[in-house]
């Protein structure tokens, strides 16, 4: 198919995760730079449109996933009289496909079978051809080739402001930190406690101070009162910045520090797009469709020996195949971990 000419005026579609949305970024800050008069509206999760705030040239439409029926008629409400060129429907679930109906164009935009799900095929009437990477980034980046776009290098700009770095310059952070962010979006993705401890320990006797970030619940403050109760003599010298950061001040954390260990999380896709080295430990989704584009030397995965595990040809396997074993994360030493975060202290000067 000819690819659509410079639209003047488009909507993304893309309301989660965090991490989705920051690559899904690249790819419409890509559209941003080849096509500076083109108008674009993003239809984002509420609490992913936190984090692009401030970010220019972007009519963010904030959805309250929880919102129910009332939240749909308010964004239909929102979208009435704004005509689209076309829709970039960069999110196969029934929820966006149902948003994706109030969107008013004649083009969308979704993805191929191989990458679609949730009947996203039926909603969309051009069909993105998966790129040969698996890895998600490609996946949008190949929305902004549809409509036109030469493919460059990802480029991320979050437009950071003097107020997302409170946090940061609060605490010291600075090249000589190691930022720990130890909880993912699920239980199972988390590595230990025992490991992320030594990780501590081992940083630490490499000259490194610690910071551990995580989100505001019960649940995350616990596991990280548990790290830094386990660390036992430097356990005093840990910076605990459990819930004390909004995204873009995490964002602000993590551009000032040297490196970031993390499990599948947020954070990985933060260091990735600030280009900070980052070490991320994969079990249970392949780090070559998720994992830090930049950084990729530096990921510890076991994913493809615990796919073996369970699948005896895994030549063929769909592309969102996960390790379904809940804890196979329990399978990671920490000598992998540990080599990781040295390679990365002697490759950067740490």
């Amino acid at each position: 198919m000819a690819k659509i000419p410079a639209p003047k005026n488009i909507c993304c579609l893309r309301l989660s995760s965090i991490g989705d949305c920051i690559n899904a970024l690249a790819a419409v800050q890509l559209i941003q730079k080849q096509f500076p008069e083109t108008k674009i509206t993003w239809l984002i999760g509420k609490t992913e449109s936190s984090l692009m705030t401030g970010i220019p040239g972007i009519n963010f439409i904030a959805y309250n996933k929880k919102g129910g029926f009332k939240e749909y008629i308010r964004i239909k409400k929102i979208l009435k009289d704004m005509p689209f060129d076309c829709l970039l429907d960069m999110q196969s679930s029934l929820k966006a496909s149902f948003l994706s109906l109030l969107v008013k164009t004649n083009t969308k935009l979704g993805f191929d079978k191989d990458r679609a799900m949730d009947m996203q095929q039926i909603f969309t009437n051009v069909k993105v051809k998966s790129p040969e990477s698996p890895h998600v980034l490609d996946g949008f980046m190949a929305f902004a080739e549809e409509i036109g776009c030469k493919i460059d290098k990802p480029v991320w700009d979050f437009h950071l402001t003097d107020s997302d770095y409170s946090v940061a310059r609060k605490y010291h952070i600075d090249k000589t930190t190691m930022v720990l962010s130890p909880c993912s979006s699920k239980d199972y993705k988390n590595w230990t406690i025992v490991g992320y401890v030594e990780a501590c320990r081992f940083a630490a006797s490499k000259g490194l101070k610690i910071a551990i970030c995580s989100g505001k619940s019960k649940k995350e403050k616990a596991i990280v009162d548990e790290i830094i109760e386990n660390c036992g003599a430097i356990k005093d010298k840990i910076i605990n910045l459990s819930g004390k950061t909004s995204l873009r001040e995490m964002l602000g954390v993590i551009d000032c520090a040297g490196i970031v260990v993390s499990p599948d999380s947020a954070a990985v896709h933060m260091a990735n797009a600030l280009n900070v080295p980052v070490v991320g430990i994969y079990a249970h989704h392949n780090p070559k469709r998720v994992g830090p584009t930049n950084f990729m030397k530096y990921v510890v995965s076991i994913y493809e020996d615990e796919i073996m595990k369970e699948h005896a040809d895994s030549s063929n396997l769909k592309w969102r195949t996960r390790v379904k074993n809940k804890h196979a994360m329990l399978n990671i030493t920490s000598a992998e971990v540990k080599k990781a975060i040295n390679d990365v202290i002697t490759d950067y000067n740490l």
